[in-house]
């Protein structure tokens, strides 16, 4: 190996294209990433579902998808290209739609990050009832496993491909409050070694990615305030912090790992 190749590239996904599931906030991870995917050259297929957002304590981005889409139009280097579409990965047929939507836009796909979930409704045992826990399991964990499938369905082999699925803290403490949330996160931890096992054989890596506490403007005050203090450094993650890893994770430097649940939490710690 000479120096040169010791060298970083610095646009390692140029020619490449990557989709991301639930870009509908600047305040989100999903907004984060697709802009430093841009950043190292990648043309991008976006995902968003706003009535989602619109539904929640925190609401829909203030300014629209026109400013989530300006935002990441920015990043983008010479002549890759920015797609989107609003659809809901409730629906059955949603994630191939996705896939090949996202195919028909940009030739085929290198990249895929499943970062939708579905969040509020939930609660802890004793409030459950099996539409909850359903409507977890179906955006949550069906959808991003189809997605995955899909994905490997158009994949041509090709060097570069990459799967990255977000977690949650579930396997590293109590989410008492969120026991439907945790069940269908936890679920893509516990089958992120089965598929990436699988998708080795063409030449894709998979690996799933906890964020840890990531200020995306959900929290309350109160909240905000008691979970900063469990930080050493006494800040939130921002969506930055984990769009850093997983934007790594989908270059070259990458290739050597896969099947990997890899939390990203600044030293958080959930006991006092």
């Amino acid at each position: 190996m000479t120096p040169a190749d010791l060298r970083r590239d610095p646009l390692p996904l140029r020619g490449r294209v990557a989709a991301v599931t639930g870009v509908s906030r600047r305040a989100g991870i999903g907004y984060a990433t697709a802009r430093r995917l841009a950043a190292l050259g990648a043309s991008l297929f976006v995902h968003h579902y706003t009535p989602h957002d619109r539904d929640q304590p925190w609401g829909a981005d203030p300014d629209g998808m026109p400013a989530v889409l300006s935002g990441i139009g920015e990043a983008l280097i010479a002549d890759a290209t920015l797609h989107h579409t609003e659809l809901d990965l409730a629906a059955p047929d949603a994630p191939t739609r996705l896939v090949t939507a996202a195919g028909a836009a940009l030739g085929h796909l290198d990249i895929l990050v499943c970062n939708h979930a579905r969040s509020g409704g939930d609660g802890p045992l004793g409030t459950l009832d099996a539409a909850m826990l359903d409507a977890h399991w179906i955006v949550n964990t069906r959808a991003t496993i189809l997605l995955a499938q899909a994905f490997a369905a158009q994949h041509d082999g090709r060097p570069g491909g990459r799967i990255i699925f977000l977690t949650s803290g579930q396997d590293l403490g109590p989410m008492r409050d969120e026991v439907a949330y945790a069940a269908s996160k936890g679920a893509l931890s516990s089958i992120t070694r089965t598929l990436a096992d699988h998708l080795a054989d063409q030449t894709i890596t998979l690996n799933t990615i906890n964020p840890g506490p990531v200020d995306t403007g959900y929290a309350t005050p109160a909240i905000h305030e008691a979970v900063r203090h469990r930080f050493p450094t006494h800040r939130w993650g921002t969506p930055d912090d984990p769009a850093r890893l997983i934007s790594w994770l989908c270059t070259d430097e990458a290739t050597w790992i896969t099947g990997q649940t890899i939390n990203t939490e600044g030293a958080f710690r959930r006991w006092n």
